[in-house]
């Protein structure tokens, strides 16, 4: 019970940090980043990475799945 009291803690303060920060001046680092063309490599990163963890899963599944059935 005390952990989940230290958890609703932590997130009410997270959400009260962000909206603080939300408030504040906002910068055009996408628009600066789409200009210059690196949006297209920051989003080729991000896809392989996810494409390198959901391959990394499904083949961990496929071996599991072999070693239960033995």
């Amino acid at each position: 019970m005390k952990i989940l009291k230290q958890l609703t803690l932590l997130l009410f303060m997270l959400a009260s940090a962000t909206l603080t920060f939300a408030q504040e001046k906002q910068y055009d680092f996408g628009e600066t980043m789409r200009s210059n063309g690196r949006i297209y490599v920051v989003v080729a990163v991000m896809v392989t990475i996810l494409l390198g963890l959901i391959l990394y899963i499904v083949r961990l599944d496929r071996k599991i799945s072999k070693l239960e059935k033995e």
